[in-house]
């Protein structure tokens, strides 16, 4: 027989993501509306073990999902993988009445939620995460937003390469995953594309493409580079000694994580964070909410955790070849 929820929480650990916000409101709402009562966790998993917990009714989300980041705050909490702070964490949850644990964030967060179910706290995943690399989900909250605010910094930085004739690197966010890369670099018209699932770290090649675009007439040249692969800087040095063409480059950093979330993200944090607190209220325990093939659906933590991703033979086929 499934527990019966009567309180629950939320947090957002991790780095932060445009919609986290759009998915705090659903659950909250969504939960209060199934007559649950709900409790924001501030700071990630670093705010429950402080105890920062606060009361939070459906007013107290409004005019909030225009918002980046996130109302609740995010930190990353290394001490979490501690079997005695997890149990820990799991006592003061049951101390404040929290039957079970909304967790929006990445992989990592994920182990965390694991970890609460272990001891007893029901607890469901969102993928929120920038850098579309949860293997058991084909959307994460915050990936829309970043690509856009990653391609228009890419627009702006090749009419500057354009007017001066110089090759740019552009390096975009991501971790170890080339999915921002790869989407920035088909939407602006990359000549070269950098991913770290598929780099060779062959910089002749790329010497060789300016060259070889430099004699077909073509002025300027832009270079996408993943995060995974990095050392922009250097890179750009190298490149312009061994083509003599002026080369720079530019890291877009942390401007990808913020800003207004996109309607996609919006939208679909919204569902989500409904789906979740729907099942978390089921007493459904150790599962991550995701979207695959149109659907919004939820697996096993375990299973999650488990699949593999990569980056689509035919997609990177065509990235190449739109690059020529």
């Amino acid at each position: 027989m499934a527990k019966e929820i009567k309180t629950i929480g939320v947090l957002t650990s991790g780095g932060d993501a445009p919609g986290m916000n759009a998915a705090i409101r659903a659950i909250v709402r969504k939960a209060i509306g199934n007559g649950v009562k709900v409790k924001g966790i501030k700071k990630g998993y670093q705010g429950l073990l402080n105890e920062e917990i606060i009361e939070m009714e459906k007013k107290d989300v409004s005019d909030t999902i225009q918002k980046g980041g996130t109302i609740l705050g995010t930190a990353r909490c290394p001490e979490f993988r501690l079997g005695e702070v997890q149990e820990k964490a799991a006592e003061i949850c049951k101390a404040h009445g929290i039957d079970g644990v909304v967790v929006i964030g990445g992989d990592g967060s994920y182990r965390g939620a694991q970890a609460l179910a272990r001891h007893g706290i029901n607890t469901i995943g969102i993928p929120g995460t920038i850098d579309l690399d949860i293997a058991c989900t084909d959307y994460t909250i915050g990936f829309d937003t970043a690509i856009n605010t990653a391609m228009q910094a890419i627009d702006k930085v090749r009419d500057t390469s354009s007017s001066h004739e110089r090759c740019s690197i552009i390096e975009v966010m991501g971790r170890n995953a080339g999915y921002i890369a790869l989407w920035c670099g088909v939407a602006n018209g990359a000549e070269d594309i950098l991913l770290p699932e598929k780099y060779d770290f062959n910089e002749q090649n790329i010497i060789n493409n300016i060259i070889r675009n430099r004699k077909r007439g073509k002025t300027h040249h832009i270079i996408v580079n993943a995060e995974g692969i990095g050392h922009s800087t250097s890179m750009a040095r190298r490149i312009e000694a061994a083509t003599g063409m002026e080369t720079r480059a530019t890291i877009l950093g942390y401007m990808q994580r913020g800003g207004s979330p996109t309607c996609k993200d919006r939208f679909y944090a919204s569902i989500m964070g409904a789906y979740a607190a729907d099942i978390l209220c089921e007493g459904k325990s150790n599962r991550v909410v995701g979207y695959r093939k149109g659907e919004f659906v939820d697996f096993d933590i375990e299973e999650a955790l488990n699949m593999q991703k990569d980056i689509p033979e035919y997609q990177y086929r065509v990235s190449r070849l739109l690059s020529e």
